[in-house]
This record gives C-alpha cells, sequence and structure tokens, in this order.
C-alpha cells in the first residue's frame, strides 16, 4: 500500500479538461509531487503524470502509480501499453480514481518501451492503435487522447502522419498531443531522440489545416510563453516539458498570458504555500527532498537563487530533514533581493 492518500472518485473534483496549455509527462519527474507544486503555480494548466505501464497497474502497486492529490486537477494519466483489454480496465481504474482524462502513450523511444511493443513503435501499427483506443474510449466516460510522434525511424512521410491520424479519429478520438520530432528506435538514446531529431512543426500546422475538426496540440521544443502564444495562432494547445520542469516559474504566466486571468503567485508565495504541504506529506512518512528537488529551479534568473539550489540539494536528503531547511533556503533568496 502507498503512503500517499487514496483519492475516491466521488471526491476527487474531476475537471473538463482544457489542452490550450498541458504540462508533459515525464518520466521520474512529473510525480504527484510535482504536480501539485505545479498546481500553486497556474490553476488553468491541464497536468499529466508520469506514463504508467499497464502491468504496473494491474499487477503492480495500484495506489503507488495512481494516487494524486484532489488539488491537482485537472490531471490526466497516460498509459504505456498495446493490448486493448488491459488498456479498457486501466482505463476504468482511472475514471474510479478520479481522473479527468486518459491518454495513450504512443511517442516514448525508450528499450524498455520498445521491448513491451508500447511507445513509439506503436505508429508503425495504426490499425493496433485504434483498436486500444476504441477499447479505451468504450470502458469509461471520461475523455480519452492520444499522443504521438509525427514519424518513427524511416517513416516521415506526411502521408504517413496523416494516416496515423485518421485510424484514431475514426474510432472516436478528438485531441492529438503531437511531439514534432520523429523517433529514431534504433540508434538514439531517449535523451537524444528529445534533441537530436529536427523539430517540424509546420507538419503539425499542415495536420491542423487538413483536419481542423480535431483538437491539435504542439509537443517539443517549446521554451517560452512567447513561443507558446505563437503556436496558439496556428494550434489549439501546447505542452511544455523539461522548458517547465526547470524554470517552473513560467507557469505563473500562464493563466494570465494565455488566458486572461490574474497573475499568478510570486515564487516567494509559492513557497510558503509549499509548507504545509510539506509538513503533512512528511507526517505520512515522505522525504523532504522527494518533494524539494523538484522546486530547486524556482527562483532561475533571481538573487539567491544558487544558493537556494544549493541549501536545498546539501541538506534536504539528510535524515530528518524538514520543513525548516526550506524556509532556511527561501531565506537565502530573499535577503539577497
Amino acid at each position: 500500500m502507498s503512503d500517499s492518500p487514496t483519492v475516491p472518485a466521488q471526491s476527487a473534483n474531476r475537471q473538463t479538461v482544457s489542452h490550450r496549455f498541458c504540462t508533459a509527462p515525464l518520466m521520474d519527474w512529473s510525480d504527484r509531487h510535482c504536480r501539485y507544486f505545479w498546481r500553486l503555480l497556474t490553476r488553468r494548466a491541464t497536468l499529466y503524470t508520469e506514463m504508467v505501464t499497464t502491468g504496473a497497474l494491474l499487477f503492480g502497486d495500484r495506489e503507488r502509480h495512481l494516487d494524486f492529490n484532489p488539488e491537482e486537477q485537472p490531471v490526466a494519466l497516460q498509459l504505456g501499453g498495446s493490448a486493448p483489454k488491459e488498456l479498457a480496465e486501466c482505463t476504468r481504474l482511472a475514471e474510479q480514481w478520479g481522473y479527468s482524462e486518459v491518454n495513450l502513450n504512443c511517442g516514448c523511444p525508450s528499450d524498455r518501451v520498445q521491448s513491451g511493443r508500447f511507445g513509439a513503435c506503436l505508429m508503425a501499427e495504426p490499425a493496433l492503435v485504434a483498436d486500444c483506443l476504441a477499447a479505451m474510449r468504450d470502458a469509461a466516460s471520461i475523455p480519452v487522447t492520444v499522443k504521438h510522434r509525427i514519424g518513427i525511424d524511416d517513416m516521415e512521410d506526411y502521408a504517413g502522419l496523416t494516416a496515423f491520424v485518421e485510424a484514431q479519429a475514426a474510432v472516436g478520438i478528438q485531441t492529438f498531443i503531437v511531439h514534432a520530432r520523429k523517433a529514431w528506435l534504433n540508434g538514439l538514446s531517449p535523451k537524444e531522440n528529445r534533441e537530436i531529431p529536427p523539430l517540424k512543426y509546420d507538419m503539425v500546422y499542415q495536420l491542423k489545416r487538413d483536419f481542423p475538426q480535431l483538437e491539435i496540440v504542439l509537443n517539443g521544443g517549446i521554451n517560452t510563453i512567447e513561443e507558446c502564444q505563437q503556436h496558439l495562432q496556428q494550434l489549439d494547445g501546447v505542452m511544455l516539458g523539461r522548458a517547465a520542469y526547470q524554470n517552473p516559474a513560467m507557469l505563473a504566466e500562464v493563466d494570465s498570458r494565455l488566458f486572461g486571468d490574474d497573475a499568478g503567485p510570486t515564487p516567494v508565495e509559492v513557497v510558503e504555500q509549499m509548507l504545509p504541504y510539506i509538513e503533512r506529506e512528511m507526517s505520512r512518512g515522505q522525504r523532504l527532498n522527494y518533494i524539494s528537488r523538484h522546486m530547486l529551479g524556482l527562483f532561475q534568473g533571481v538573487p539567491g537563487a544558487r544558493r537556494f539550489r544549493r541549501h536545498l540539494s546539501e541538506n534536504a536528503h539528510k535524515p530528518g530533514a524538514g520543513p525548516e531547511v526550506m524556509r532556511e533556503a527561501l531565506a537565502l533568496v530573499t535577503q539577497a533581493a
């Protein structure tokens, strides 16, 4: 059993999902502590979990993989798998747990994903993906979406991309999150696949022009709110991963600049709001560094940011480290201001 709180479906505050701005599924990064922190910075973003395999949910520690904080909503669960029945069962679980959306991963290029016949390699099997997504849609009432690349290996023709999209649209999928790079399944590491294949935004723009009835969300290489605004002139939404993680303060601009809402909180306010959460989680057995590691980039570009990072990096992992370590780190920033 997990030491985090199980979220009953009836009290999970499930919400209608907007894909205008999303944070990406990031393995080893976008866990529930990270998402709680991000939610303090933006109320409007849709937050995605790390990819969870069907096997982990059906045969592993279900609570550990599915539990989340109700405050994270709207939050979407990303699944990895290629067996329609298993994906359908996991989609039912996601709905029971209170998730606002389920997303199928057809973009991850890691060796582990390939050996399990899911992730980016599924782009070579659009009919199988359609069977999977149809089974997922039939299993629950929450939205089902797909995240994919523009192609894999030697498949980089626009006709191949449209054939993949058409197959999924035919079974009722409306939202496509498109990483604007192809994936090399052989010869490049997962890290290299995030950086070496060239970004081809024009292919994604063309996809929207050819399928105006579909919701097309762009992922890959987006680093600033200004770039988000530019892409949103052509597309329905944007998804940011590493940029949001490495410079989380940018998320405080999302609600005002992309949705017309009030300005978000300051980094100092966010740290102060995190302190009760840290106390709560530590009372349940969590270690400070499991939470604080997501906050290291919060003051990027601000005087004292380096001292903030160093203090947390050197002290948050120590036995007995608690909220006072976060307060000490915050003081190093405010003193420098």
